[in-house]
């Protein structure tokens, strides 16, 4: 079973990489002939955990390949996943591999887009005699960890009609299928809007936990306690029961199309709302506790660690620390800031004469009158504390995360400041 790939972005190089992990032949796509000749090579333009070594075995097993021929491509494959980050002229792109097909291919929409997409990709090709099969296949990745999100799903959705087509992907997905990963078969619409739902839900999920952790502040309650407690509620899980901003590459688009779904529709979601509303707050929460801290943030050196939205993921779209950092600018601080891989995509989003990227995190706390913990990274949770108490002009710490021990960190000496935490 040929496969083809079409994009060679983030979301198309995981799935590209990582199906050919399952022993079928893949070549993916790419227009960007440089960036395609990198990844033939196994040198991503990103990182994200465990992809690069997946994307290398690929390749030199001959089941990865890359090419910028898209007819070739097309007409090799019998499942050909459309794959790009981005929604924008996805119709168009359909139309265009459809011209190439020419044994009734599976189109497998994986792209995230907005409800109804696939059923006009179907009307179109209806009506220009095209033989393809469109099913709508929503992924569920996140940066940091899309190869064990892809490998280890909760559940696979296909949105179609064709009995064909499911047989196929079931064949395809054989070893997650072996393993008990359910098969959700269901509409285009349905399959869609699952994706948009799912990050509505767990933006309401966080939104939630970061409500309580302001009243756990009031009554002297513990949020990391209180989400641990919630999280092993089997209808809740751990992993995203955590206070702090929600980011992503496709959070705001997918919460956005649900609203304006929503809205055309007329439905008013106000719990969606209620919840972007208050993960927009957050920010402003975070930088009470800074100003509270310093009695006012102008003129102060803040360090900053942390400008990836999460952990093992260079991405910062939509991360809370960038956008704290424009806040703590705005307030009139001087930003220092540090990040073991997202360094080089925070410069192309943030800049300005208050701000001072550092090589380490050392140097961020080195005459510092205060240190923000802003992202995750494992890395800052075993940073010589010791040493920071001794460079730091003022020995305060916020750790947006709760990743540090607030006890151990009042026994060195520091003033430290979590998240919902007493």
């Amino acid at each position: 079973m040929q496969i083809g790939v079409y994009g060679c972005g983030y979301l198309g190089t995981v799935v590209a990489a990582c199906l050919a992990d399952f022993g079928v032949p893949v070549t993916a796509y790419g227009s960007d002939s440089v960036n395609t000749t990198l990844l033939a090579s196994g040198i991503l333009p990103f990182h994200e955990k465990n992809l690069s070594d997946i994307v290398r075995r690929g390749v030199r097993s001959g089941r990865l390949m890359y090419s910028t021929h898209l007819q070739s491509m097309v007409q090799r494959a019998e499942i050909i996943y459309l794959a790009e980050d981005s929604g924008k002229d996805i119709e168009t792109i359909s139309m265009e591999i459809a011209n190439y097909c020419d044994h009734g291919q599976i189109l497998v929409l994986v792209t995230p887009v907005p409800v109804g997409t696939a059923r006009r990709i179907e009307a179109r090709l209806a009506g220009t005699g095209r033989q393809m099969v469109v099913v709508s296949h929503p992924v569920f990745l996140s940066e940091g960890c899309a190869v064990e999100d892809f490998n280890w799903p909760d559940r696979i959705v296909l949105g179609t009609s064709s009995n064909a087509a499911v047989t196929a992907l079931k064949a395809l997905y054989r070893p997650l299928v072996m393993r008990g990963v359910p098969v959700i078969v269901t509409t285009y619409e349905t399959a869609e809007l699952v994706r948009e739902a799912s990050t509505a839900f767990l933006a309401t999920k966080v939104s939630f936990i970061n409500e309580l952790s302001s009243l756990c502040e009031r009554i002297n309650a513990d949020a990391v306690d209180l989400s641990l407690a919630l999280g092993l509620d089997k209808r809740i899980a751990p992993r995203c029961m955590q206070p702090g901003s929600l980011g992503g590459s496709f959070t705001e688009s997918d919460m956005d199309s649900l609203a304006n779904l929503a809205a055309v529709s007329g439905v008013s979601l106000k719990i969606l709302s209620a919840a972007r509303e208050v993960n927009q707050a957050f920010c402003g929460r975070i930088m009470d506790k800074i100003n509270g801290a310093l009695q006012n943030v102008s003129g102060k050196q803040v360090g900053l660690l942390g400008l990836a939205f999460k952990p093992n993921t260079n991405s910062v779209a939509s991360s809370g620390s960038i956008h704290l950092a424009r806040a703590l600018m705005e307030g009139g601080a001087h930003v220092k800031a540090y990040d073991p891989i997202a360094m080089p995509d925070a410069q192309q989003e943030l800049s300005g004469n208050n701000l001072r990227y550092c090589d380490s995190a050392y140097s961020v706390a080195e005459g510092a009158d205060a240190l923000v913990l802003g992202t995750g990274w494992p890395e800052f949770r075993t940073l010589d504390f010791d040493r920071i108490k001794r460079i730091i002009r003022r020995p305060i710490v916020v750790d947006t995360k709760n990743l540090l021990d607030g006890t151990r960190m009042k026994a060195l000496g520091f003033e430290y400041f979590g998240v919902g935490r007493a």
